[in-house]
């Protein structure tokens, strides 16, 4: 650690070894809040993401102004930071999973990536003073562009999504009368 680092923290050690500018004073530490968890930190990083790009818009955009169409289109600007290879329709390697050589397709942002950061954005957005009813990230067409994405993805790279069932509770009668509940077995 460097001199320099130490000394912005020494406000919060107890009982450090290192001299204090005044011997009389004893060390005392300042409370400080709890970090954030990591979903509250990625939170805030993705509002501040999507704050900025609305404020690159030319003429700016504010949030109170944002609509379904800015948030796709922070999605589709997003796109090109991805990660995901996904094959395009004349691809040889269009729908199959683990492609045997490298393509010249383009790498996108995975589908749950996209799901996940909606779910903070949305979240992030009532945080800040927005009304849930008029939440642009909770909009039916994010719902629809992002059901195209995943879609898409999924044929492109041979890997089907599948809904997962819920599974119910059944209630049965119990051996002495009483009514017990149960999920469905398999």
């Amino acid at each position: 650690m460097s001199t320099n680092r130490v000394a912005k923290h020494d406000h919060i050690l107890e009982g450090s070894s290192r001299p204090s500018s005044s011997s009389a004073a004893p060390a005392v530490a300042v409370p400080t809040a709890a970090a954030p968890s990591r979903y509250e930190s990625q939170k805030r990083r993705d509002w501040n993401t999507f704050s900025q790009y609305l404020k690159n818009q030319r003429p700016p955009v504010s949030v109170s102004q944002c609509t379904f169409n800015h948030v796709i289109d922070f999605l589709r600007y997003l796109d090109q930071f991805g990660k995901t290879k996904v094959h395009l329709n004349g691809c040889v390697f269009f729908g199959q999973p683990d492609p045997p050589a490298p393509c010249p397709c383009p790498l996108r942002q995975a589908w749950g990536s996209l799901d996940a950061l909606i779910g903070r954005l949305r979240a992030a957005y009532e945080e800040n003073g927005g009304s849930q009813e008029m939440n642009p990230f909770g909009n039916g067409a994010i719902r629809v562009f992002l059901r195209e994405v995943k879609e898409c993805q999924a044929k492109a790279r041979g890997i089907p999504y599948k809904k997962k069932k819920k599974k119910k509770n059944y209630i049965t009668p119990a051996a002495d009368g009483t009514k017990t509940s149960s999920e469905k077995p398999c």
